[in-house]
């Protein structure tokens, strides 16, 4: 089994990193091949809307763009953390999100989608607050996260968030790191009904 781990914050070793690294490491206790992508150090230009992926399903940028659309296909879990910033995920995030217009444009518009519709993947989105926030301060993020695993055919199944980050780093929350292990093991356990 693959799994795709997606930092989408521009600072490593910090709070959403830290959680991804707990939920790795669950799925690894569960022998799970885990690829970990750091968007911050990927060279990925801004969708440009050129109306391309309409007419062919693929985008016509070539960039590290190129290979995440691949590895997205090849995966079985797929997790994305960013840090909210203005109640939606970080702008790298969002670059990447919207690269994925060419999945959407395939599967929505053409009926013919560029990637494995077959494949049955599990989604899960990592979310970290600097300030106080209901799970209602979550929802900008949660509609971009919900439009984006449905384009690239992946059951969004899980959420984990975890807000005043700014007052408590995460690597002093050891209650929290453990629930993001544990969060690695449901993942697998709920990707493994699949096969």
């Amino acid at each position: 089994m693959k799994a795709l781990v997606i930092l989408g914050s521009p600072r490593k070793k910090m709070n959403t990193d830290s959680l991804l690294n707990n939920i790795i490491l669950g799925l690894k206790q569960k022998e799970v091949t885990v690829e970990k992508i750091e968007l911050a150090r990927q060279d990925i230009y801004p969708c440009t809307s050129c109306g391309s992926c309409e007419k062919t399903g693929f985008c016509n940028i070539y960039d590290d763009m190129t290979d995440l659309y691949k590895k997205f296909d090849e995966s079985d879990i797929i997790i994305i953390g960013s840090p909210l910033y203005f109640n939606s995920v970080s702008s790298i995030t969002k670059i990447m999100i919207d690269r994925c217009q060419a999945f959407w444009s395939s599967k929505y518009i053409l009926k013919k989608p560029s990637i494995n519709r077959e494949k049955k993947r599990i989604g899960a989105f990592v979310c970290t607050a600097g300030a106080s926030h209901s799970e209602e301060g979550y929802i900008g993020a949660i509609v971009v996260m919900d439009l984006f695993f449905r384009s690239i055919n992946t059951r969004y199944q899980f959420n984990f968030f975890v807000d005043r980050t700014d007052q408590i780093f995460i690597g002093d929350r050891p209650d929290v790191l453990k629930d993001a292990t544990e969060l690695g093991q449901k993942i697998w356990e709920e990707a493994a009904k699949n096969d």
